[in-house]
């Protein structure tokens, strides 16, 4: 099961719970370069069957892309490989930046 993540929840888990989750970032390096939110863990979409080994699955681990799609799709695809803490970002970096940490910039 995916749980769906606001970006103030987030912001909330992860200032009263350092640590306690993994934020998996899905997107291309390019996008990467333009934002990130750190601290996170980036393998690219197309790479995540064959990295499935540094994924944690002792954390929860939120899964984040642009806007939220490819980031649900990763989700759902870790949760059949058995990964039971996994959430995705609504509204991706995106969300986040408006919502937030807007130094974080917005990218088209």
């Amino acid at each position: 099961m995916v749980d769906t993540v606001r970006p103030e929840q987030l912001a909330e888990l992860l200032r009263s719970h350092p640590g306690q989750a993994v934020l998996l970032d899905v997107r291309e390096p390019d996008e990467r370069e333009v934002a990130r939110i750190e601290p996170s863990l980036h393998i690219p979409m197309n790479e995540v069957s064959a990295r499935l080994a540094e994924i944690p699955k002792d954390k929860q681990v939120i899964v984040y892309c642009h806007h939220g799609g490819r980031s649900l799709m990763v989700a759902s695809y870790l949760a059949g490989q058995g990964f039971p803490k996994l959430g995705n970002l609504d509204g991706g970096i995106d969300a986040w930046s408006l919502k937030v940490d807007p130094s974080i910039p917005r990218y088209s």
